[in-house]
């Protein structure tokens, strides 16, 4: 989890953090006012600091942050943040995958980030956790993390696939920005690209199902 952390030191309770680029007003005393959880202060009770966390720190948090002081005159100060060497997890395949229903589906997530690897890769199915000790009667779910050189990578692997497994999967480094993927389960359809292998052998395209139809379909009018 990449954190960067703002601190005034001011003994007085009426403390602001505002975003210089679009004037917004993050926080004020211990209140927050950003629909974006990723920031948040923290002020140690009977303490003068006053931080800004912003967590899972991406390009875009780089700026001007200004700690404002509500006295008469007020007191301000500036800060700029610069952000260096964001991480990017990417999870290999389109953005977004077929499976049939009763399979496996694999996910594999790799994070480019050498000098410090992510102590941990959490996957989110929705924006709940994903639970690797649920026994969904069938098998459950596994994860792979290997780490090596190059990078991390993650694999997700969920076994009999059924309807509740539809939705956005998340790859959640500890120290990079997520990659999503959304993954449908079909029920006897037959897409133009699936998952193929009752294992999750790897993401293929499956077109030949879809090109025989069509082919069907035209001799049928001739």
């Amino acid at each position: 989890m990449h954190i960067a952390k703002v601190t005034a030191a001011v003994n007085i309770k009426e403390v602001s953090w505002m975003r210089k680029r679009d004037l917004h007003i993050l926080t004020s005393s211990i209140h927050t006012y950003t629909g974006d959880g990723r920031f948040s202060v923290v002020h140690p009770e009977n303490s003068e600091q006053w931080d800004l966390k912003v967590e899972f720190v991406q390009k875009r948090d780089a700026g001007i942050y200004e700690c404002q002081v509500n006295t008469e005159p007020k007191i301000n100060l500036a800060v700029q943040l610069n952000v260096e060497g964001t991480a990017q997890a990417n999870i290999h395949g389109p953005p977004e995958v077929f499976v049939k229903k009763g399979s496996t589906i694999s996910l594999t997530c790799s994070v480019n980030v050498h000098s410090t690897p992510p102590s941990s890769v959490v996957w989110l199915h929705g924006t709940k956790v994903v639970d690797f000790d649920s026994p969904r009667g069938r098998g459950g779910i596994s994860l792979e993390t290997e780490k090596t050189e190059s990078g991390t990578t993650s694999r997700l692997l969920v076994t009999k696939a059924g309807l509740s497994d539809i939705g956005n999967y998340t790859c959640q480094p500890s120290n990079a920005n997520t990659a999503t993927v959304f993954v449908h389960v079909l029920n006897g359809e037959h897409p133009a690209a699936m998952q193929h292998g009752e294992h999750g052998a790897g993401s293929k395209l499956v077109a030949w199902s879809w090109t025989l139809t069509m082919a069907a379909f035209a001799l049928s009018y001739r």
